[in-house]
Parts: C-alpha cells; sequence; structure tokens
C-alpha cells in the first residue's frame, strides 16, 4: 500500500510538473511548488493528558515574531537560539492556564541562559501571566544550576525552586557602568563636538567626557534605584522575605552557594536533575518505566489550538497591535529598526481600515531620527482623531519613543520601564588632527560662507556650532510643545521634567508622563473597552510581511496558480503555497543582503537624534 501511495505521488508530481515545463514555468516555480507540497503534512504537536509545559530558560523573547529571513540567518551561521515572541509566551501560557490537560509548568534554568537579553519589564508582564497560571491551582516548578537576578525575578514566582548541589545565586543588586571614549578619541585625533538641550542628556558623554556628570549620575542612580525597589518588593512578595532582608543578603553574602540561598530561604530545595525529573514524573503520573514525564515545550504547545479553550477569537472587528521595536531611522529601515515612512504608512492604512475599531501601538526603542519621529506621531495624532491608540511602553520607550507616544488617547509602562529623555542632541565628528598627522590635509572652494558647514575634516566655528544649536533648540522647544499638548500638562512642568533625563515606568507616572503601570493585554483590554468592543474583537498585528505581488516573486505566483488551476487546485490567499512563496520571498532577500557589501547604511557627518 505504501508503495501504491508513492507511485501515485510520483505519477501526479510528474504530471504537474511537465504541465508546468510545458508552459513555460521557471525553475523557481517548480521549487517553490515542491515546497508547497512538501510543507502540506499536518505536524500540529499533539498534547497528551497530565503533561507539563517546559518553558525554557535559554529562549530569547523579543516583542515581535521573528521574520523568516531572520531564521534563515540563524540556520546558515549555525545558531539555535529560540526565540518566541511576547504576545505568543503570553497567549500561550494563558492557554496552558486553561487547558485541563496542563497540570503544571517547568521552568528549565539549567542549561546557559540568554535571558538577560530581555528586560525586566517583559519578564515582569510574563511573570505576571505565571502568577496568573498558579493562582488557577497548577503547579510551577523551577531548576537550574545557576539562577542570575533576571531569572530569579522570573523563577521566583514558582511554587517550588531547585537548585543543583554546584549551583549559586548572585543576589548583588543592580549596576551600570559606562564606557568613556573621549581619551581615545583624543588620542587617535578624532575631533567631537556635541550640541544639545537637556543637560541630563547622557547619551552623548562617552564622546566628551571622562567619567558621569552630576546629573548624568543623579538620573541613573535614581532608576537603578526604582527597578532595584520592584526586584526586591516582587521578589520578597513571592519568597515571604522582606526587602529589607533581601538589601542585607545583597549587601553581605552576594553570591550564595545552594545551601545558602536554601538557608536564606530563596530556594526549596537542593538537588540533581534526575531528582527533578523523577518529581515531575509523580506530577504528571507518568509510569516509573518512562524515561522522563509527560511534556511538551512552549514552543511546540504554542502551535496547538486553543478554540475550544476560549482563548482564540474569530471577530470582524479588529484591533490592531503594530510592534515599534528598535532604533528609530529615517525612510523604509530595516529589519530591527523602525523605519519613519514605513510605520507611518502602516498607521495610515490601519487608518483607512473601517474593521480596525482600536490600535495598541507597541514601542521598545531608545529613540533615533528626530525627522522619523516625527514623522509617525503625525500619524498617530490623525489615526486618533479616528479611533483610540493607546501605547504599551516595553522594556524602553525613551527619547524618539516617547516623541511617538506622547499624543496617543492613553500611555501604558510597566513600574519598570525606562521612559522619558526628552531631549536634543547632535553629534559633529571631525577627522583633522588624525589626517594632519598622517600627512593629510584638504582645501576647501565654496560659493557661500557655510557650504561646507556638514564637512568633517575640520572642527565648527563658533558661528556654525550657533546655527547647529539654534536648530537643536527648536527641535527641543516643538517636543516640550507635543508632550505639553499631548500630555495635557503645564509647560512650566514639562520643562522641568525633561532635561533629557530618563525615569522609571513607576516614576514617569508620577510626573504624568505615563498613564497606568500594566503591560501588553493591559494596553490591548483597554483599547477594546475604548472602542466599546466588550469581548467581540480579534488582534491583527503589525508589520505585516510584504506580499509577493510588491516583490520579484509576484510572476511565479502567477504561473503556479495558473498552472494549479488548470489541474483543478484553487489557489485561495490562505493557502500553504502561498506562505511558502512569502518565506522564500524574505529568504532571497536576506541572501541577498549577504551578497550585497556596498548596502551599508550612512549616516551624514551632523544628524539629530533622540535617544
Amino acid at each position: 500500500m505504501r508503495n501504491f501511495f508513492k507511485q501515485t505521488f510520483a505519477s501526479l508530481l510528474g504530471t504537474v510538473l511537465g504541465l508546468m515545463i510545458f508552459f513555460g514555468v521557471s525553475t523557481t516555480g517548480i521549487l517553490l511548488l515542491l515546497f508547497a507540497v512538501t510543507s502540506s503534512r499536518d505536524t500540529t504537536p499533539q498534547v497528551k493528558d497530565n503533561s507539563v509545559v517546559v518553558f525554557d530558560l535559554s529562549m530569547n523573547i523579543t516583542d515581535s515574531s521573528p521574520s523568516s529571513g531572520e531564521l534563515l540567518q540563524q540556520a546558515l551561521s549555525g545558531a539555535e537560539v529560540q526565540r518566541m515572541s511576547l504576545r505568543s509566551v503570553l497567549d500561550t501560557l494563558e492557554k496552558a492556564r486553561l487547558d485541563p490537560r496542563i497540570v503544571g509548568i517547568y521552568l528549565d534554568a539549567s542549561r546557559t541562559s540568554i535571558i538577560n537579553q530581555t528586560g525586566f519589564a517583559t519578564l515582569r508582564e510574563i511573570r505576571q501571566a505565571l502568577e496568573k497560571f498558579r493562582q488557577s491551582g497548577k503547579k510551577i516548578v523551577t531548576y537550574g544550576v545557576g539562577l542570575s537576578e533576571k531569572e530569579y525575578y522570573l523563577t521566583s514566582v514558582a511554587d517550588e525552586i531547585i537548585l543543583n548541589p554546584l549551583g549559586f545565586m548572585p543576589v548583588k543588586g543592580l549596576s551600570s557602568e559606562p564606557l568613556f571614549l573621549s581619551g581615545a578619541l583624543e588620542r587617535f585625533g578624532i575631533g567631537v563636538q556635541v550640541v544639545r538641550e537637556g543637560k541630563f542628556k547622557g547619551a552623548i558623554e562617552p564622546l566628551i567626557l571622562k567619567q558621569l556628570s552630576p546629573e548624568n549620575r543623579a538620573q541613573i542612580q535614581k532608576l537603578l534605584d526604582d527597578v532595584w525597589q520592584d526586584w526586591r518588593t516582587t521578589v520578597g512578595s513571592s519568597r515571604q522575605i522582606t526587602p529589607q532582608q533581601l538589601q542585607a543578603i545583597a549587601d553581605t553574602q552576594v553570591l550564595l552557594t545552594a545551601s545558602e540561598a536554601k538557608a536564606n530561604g530563596l530556594i526549596d530545595q537542593v538537588a540533581y536533575l534526575d531528582e527533578v525529573v523523577a518529581n515531575l514524573k509523580t506530577i504528571t503520573s507518568s509510569n516509573e518505566t518512562d524515561s522522563t514525564f509527560r511534556q511538551i515545550n512552549l514552543r511546540n504547545y504554542a502551535q496547538v489550538s486553543g478554540k475550544n479553550l476560549g482563548v482564540e477569537r474569530n471577530s470582524p472587528n479588529k484591533i490592531a497591535v503594530v510592534y515599534a521595536e528598535g532604533e528609530i531611522v529615517d525612510g523604509k529601515g530595516e529589519d530591527g529598526q523602525i523605519g519613519g515612512d514605513r510605520f507611518a504608512r502602516i498607521l495610515n492604512q490601519i487608518r483607512q481600515d473601517n474593521d480596525v475599531k482600536a490600535v495598541v501601538l507597541r514601542i521598545n526603542s531608545p529613540g533615533g531620527s528626530a525627522i522619523a519621529s516625527e514623522v509617525m506621531h503625525r500619524e498617530v495624532q490623525l489615526t486618533r482623531q479616528v479611533k483610540p491608540v493607546v501605547v504599551s511602553m516595553g522594556n524602553v520607550a525613551a527619547s524618539g519613543g516617547y516623541w511617538i507616544a506622547s499624543d496617543s488617547s492613553r500611555i501604558f509602562a510597566e513600574s519598570n520601564t525606562i521612559t522619558g529623555s526628552i531631549g536634543v542632541f547632535g553629534v559633529l565628528l571631525n577627522g583633522q588632527k588624525l589626517a594632519n598627522n598622517n600627512g593629510i590635509t584638504w582645501d576647501t572652494v565654496k560659493t557661500a560662507s557655510y557650504a561646507d558647514i556638514q564637512t568633517a575634516t575640520r572642527p565648527k566655528s563658533p558661528q556654525e556650532l550657533e546655527i547647529f544649536q539654534r536648530s537643536v533648540n527648536r527641535i527641543y522647544n516643538l517636543f516640550l510643545d507635543k508632550v505639553v499638548q499631548g500630555r495635557n500638562l503645564p509647560a512650566a512642568k514639562v520643562a522641568e521634567i525633561a532635561q533629557g533625563r530618563v525615569w522609571s515606568g513607576i516614576a514617569a507616572q508620577e510626573i504624568g508622563l505615563v498613564d497606568e503601570i500594566g503591560g501588553l493585554n493591559a494596553a490591548i483590554e483597554y483599547a477594546a473597552q475604548e472602542a466599546k468592543l466588550d469581548n467581540n474583537w480579534q488582534l491583527q498585528e503589525y508589520p505585516k510581511a510584504s506580499t509577493l505581488e510588491e516583490r520579484f516573486l509576484g510572476r511565479a505566483v502567477e504561473e503556479i496558480s495558473t498552472i494549479l488551476h488548470m489541474v483543478g487546485v484553487s489557489v485561495q490567499p490562505s493557502h500553504p503555497l502561498i506562505a511558502e512563496l512569502q518565506k522564500l520571498e524574505q529568504e532571497l532577500v536576506i541572501l541577498q543582503k549577504m551578497n550585497d557589501p556596498q548596502g551599508i547604511y550612512a549616516r551624514l557627518p551632523f544628524n539629530f537624534r533622540l535617544e
């Protein structure tokens, strides 16, 4: 019977390929069809009763989902780093809470963790979802060889925390150690001139100072104090340890062995992995002869349908979630950047889409281009006139990130989000001394006094610096006005809390820069409420993958669609073939970039920065 199906499939494939070749379909089209055929198998993971979801803490968690291009780069580099979007993690944990087949979650910290790449604000949202899971009566178990402070912030929510006998736990507090380059730049002959507005604007200090300014030191100290206070309060609440006791541990013990961690109440057991597995086998009612406990990892469980659990929605009313993650840049931008023009176009499309009833703009950005920030701000302003625009701040939404957020309907941030930094600066570099020391000189011919004002071959004159300073002042005042209008705050107060200073989410709420403490889910719920949708809504995420008609593979789609139609196969936009073509398109773009070293994103010698 198996040979019969093989022969039938081979015959059918040969017929289709023959038709394609006969009608002149390209080799690319043939390959894409093969991809579609091989990907049509149902690979949905199966969940057994009494299973535990394994949450591997070596996984990288970001706001947006990885593109197929990123996955290709990962594969080509040989890396095996797992990645999930925050939204997927939260949805999957909620699904596990409601699924009667799931009896617990295992937080696996046994491998080298990259969770330190994840910010405290993201960890707080995940922690809250885990707390909700635990309150449903299901069990959470943590095991690790060493638990960093970020890992422990997340895993302290567990019913049972187990550490390897040779494991350790650092409890030492938080620190910041900026690197200063001014001495090296001076030695190599690189000149640096700065124009700025905002005495707390510390982003430029590494280029012009050799230690922190008093203002920058004060704001960093306040920020660290706020985040450390949240760490002690949150961890202490779960472990029934006072913040004062945790502070005493940090001040005296610093690096605790497994037995010391247990003695201080930070963990529950000291055990080996096989003992943990035996415990999890009991929880899952696994047989003693089974090699391990009944389990499914978080990424696989995310693919399991939650329709019968009420966690999957189907509604004509859409809430758009727009992920603005990365540096803000002019133009379209690349992967991992917020291109002002690209995101403005997305917001424009959403504004005109009558099915979208509200927008949640998730911002995770340290800032960037002032022009791109203004382009996006205008689209937020226009969209808000038509439908609610709610901002959810991630780990950082500062400077240009706050510029974008300032005119939204409401701003949500976590208590340990980094925000504010309302200020402007420009850096002017010149290589005159470096060049002269190596026998290189320039001469200039120009038609006006300031024609060469953007040159990097000499320092700027006092008159030229004044020109740049006037521009910085204008942009800064515009920034202040936007915050005054968008946040409905007195101008004097905004002038006082601006100055380029960064604030924690909790401090930002106290001074009026943030409305509510809460995560992405809280922002979505508020948007649904403002749009009067009750529970009749469905999420729609942006940016979306570009369609094939917009790129060079559009012809392949047409070719294959025509041939498949001739053999009686209807190709709809949701057909697996279309999805595979979209993935391949992104992969080819990545390959093109890898072979295009000329495609380098360059800046002019001077650029106004909001970061």
